[in-house]
């Protein structure tokens, strides 16, 4: 009998970095075959070339679908999810995966699982039943949940929600949030390294920073980056690590921005298109306070019992710990909440949390049900209807 073969659809850096041991796992298993198709941000110059990252780390990509147009308008992004579609057909002609990975919520991820869909291959997807109600993302998410057959969630209210889809709750399995399994293995640098990694002295305090746009609000990502340079204009001595957004609608034009107030502060602030995991990870470690509206923020910075503040609806849904400050996007109120985050009080309140999505060894259970899974009657599914529930 041939090896089962698992096929692993990758778009970003970031989403890459969540998936990385697991694709390690499946491709230790003398029992399976990994596929690998990157597409998106990976493929694209602007973006870094991430998939040089991939195959760096030993991995072997199988295709390469170019999907991303140098545009972050809506018509551009709609444009790239039909080329995305047209290009994973053809990829999962030739491949022939008994069974494609899929993680999030993105427009890339969206393409493959329509493709997936239409081939009749079955879909397993990882952070499922999330909500998001800032951006296009919770739309895409719980589409692709729609179009999956096994579903690996992060906590037990996501699974409840999946299964609220309609979802058989029998394919749908509380794991965790795969992104502590990085934390867990990782070596993660110590500040001496760290500072020569990004060549920047940390400075106390020192702040890590991640802004993607609000997908749903088009026009305020400017307003809101401008709002956040003048609370950090606030701590002129502190140290700015900057991670670029993706390419989402009005990505470019806060890359922009970015780039235009780290060269007003060049000694204190610096920006990355991809700091790569090992890199953002140790600068959780080593940073006082993380801050933006990343799903990193909430899922695993509080891992480090690190406080983050959450700028505004973008991760509007999500299960918080303790250590995640909510503000509004204006001035005085991400000073406010960075002011909060700075207190030794509230740092002493966060010493012992508990992270609400686990503790990691995520990606071993989940290659385990990989494995061990029913493919044949996987396909067939049937609407799980809450109502009959007796």
């Amino acid at each position: 009998m041939s090896n089962r073969k698992i096929c692993v659809v990758t778009g970003t850096r970031a989403e890459y970095g969540l998936l990385y041991w697991l694709m390690r796992e499946i491709q230790d298993d003398p029992d399976l075959h990994l596929q690998i198709v990157a597409t998106g941000m990976h493929l694209s110059p602007e973006f870094g070339l991430t998939y040089k990252v991939i195959e760096q780390d030993g991995f072997v990509i199988d295709e390469k679908v170019e999907m991303l147009l140098s545009s972050d308008t809506s018509v551009g992004v709609a444009t790239s999810v039909g080329l995305g579609v047209i290009g994973f057909a053809g990829a999962f002609e030739r491949l022939k995966p008994d069974i494609i990975v899929v993680l999030g919520d993105r427009f890339e991820i969206l393409a493959a699982a329509q493709a997936a869909m239409v081939a009749r291959i079955p879909l397993a997807h990882l952070h499922g039943g999330e909500t998001t109600e800032g951006v296009i993302d919770e739309a895409i998410r719980h589409s692709v949940t729609k179009m999956s057959h096994l579903h690996f969630v992060s906590t037990e209210i996501y699974r409840r929600r999946v299964i609220q889809m309609g979802e058989q709750p029998d394919r749908v399995y509380t794991v965790g949030a795969i992104g502590l399994d990085n934390i867990r293995k990782m070596n993660l640098m110590d500040r001496k390294s760290f500072e020569e990694a990004v060549q920047l002295s940390l400075r106390d305090p020192s702040f890590l920073l991640t802004y993607h746009p609000v997908t749903l609000n088009q026009g305020q990502s400017q307003k809101a980056m401008n709002e956040l340079f003048h609370a950090l204009d606030e701590y002129p001595n502190a140290t700015c690590i900057f991670t670029k957004p993706n390419a989402d609608m009005e990505g470019r034009l806060i890359s922009r921005m970015i780039d235009e107030y780290v060269e007003r502060r060049p000694s204190t602030c610096k920006a990355f298109v991809s700091l790569g995991q090992l890199r953002y990870l140790s600068a959780i470690r080593h940073a006082d306070v993380v801050i933006g509206n990343s799903s990193s923020g909430i899922l695993e910075v509080p891992y480090f019992r690190k406080p983050t503040v959450n700028m505004g609806d973008r991760q509007k849904g999500r299960i918080q710990a303790s250590s995640i400050i909510n503000c509004m996007e204006t001035k005085e109120s991400i000073c406010d909440a960075i002011k909060q985050a700075l207190s030794p009080e509230f740092r002493r309140d966060i010493t012992f949390m508990n992270s609400p999505y686990g503790e990691g060894e995520v990606s071993g259970k989940i290659k385990g049900l990989l494995k061990e899974v029913n493919l044949s009657s996987l396909l067939n599914k049937g609407f799980y209807d809450l109502s009959l529930e007796v």
